[in-house]
């Protein structure tokens, strides 16, 4: 584990660590530098399936130069789409999916999740998850359109039936109300 807290990403492994296995199917929905990306392609093994999506063709292009770095990119298909086609390309039940709301580092800072795409994205994946599955996202809310996408988020997770689904939240609380924040989501039971 990071021995740093700031290190949300970090955090968020461990935690899904002990509930992701060898031969899953996981999703990285804002494929980005491909860090997620290749987490999840190490964890799934090469009996497992990572399907990434990403916008932005720099993205995606990063994520396979890493990806092939590594010794992983076989098990990992790259689309370059918004994550709100996620089920146009997976059908398959899926184990853990990680959001990284923003944008791409270093890049054009205009080029953001929106909250519209998002939502709809969080509603198919929600339904491909298989029970106990694992939804985690990390929200940043300091650049323009942030803040209206990570309430979004947080009305529509705040909405599941606690039946279904288990909701938690943290958060920098000396940090101003601008920090990033991360949301973990598992499915208990049930479809939204």
């Amino acid at each position: 584990m990071s021995d740093r807290l700031q290190d949300i990403q970090g955090f968020l492994r461990e935690i899904i660590v002990p509930r992701i296995e060898l031969g899953d199917t996981a999703l990285d929905l804002t494929a980005g530098l491909g860090r997620d990306t290749l987490f999840l392609a190490q964890a799934v093994g090469p009996n497992g399936r990572v399907y990434a999506f990403d916008i932005q063709a720099i993205a995606l292009a990063e994520t396979q130069r890493l990806l092939e770095e590594e010794g992983v990119a076989e098990w990992v298909t790259l689309h370059q789409a918004d994550h709100a086609r996620v089920q146009e390309f997976v059908s398959e039940p899926v184990k853990l999916a990680m959001f990284n709301l923003g944008y791409l580092p270093g890049s054009d800072h205009s080029v953001t999740t929106q909250a519209k795409s998002t939502l709809q994205a969080l509603q198919d994946v929600l339904k491909l998850l298989v029970e106990n599955g694992i939804l985690a996202l990390t929200v940043y809310r300091g650049h323009p359109g942030g803040e209206e996408e990570a309430r979004a988020v947080h009305e529509f997770l705040t909405d599941l039936p606690p039946k279904s689904y288990s909701v938690l939240e943290g958060q920098y609380i000396n940090q101003g109300d601008k920090s990033p924040y991360w949301i973990l989501v598992q499915k208990k039971r049930g479809e939204i």
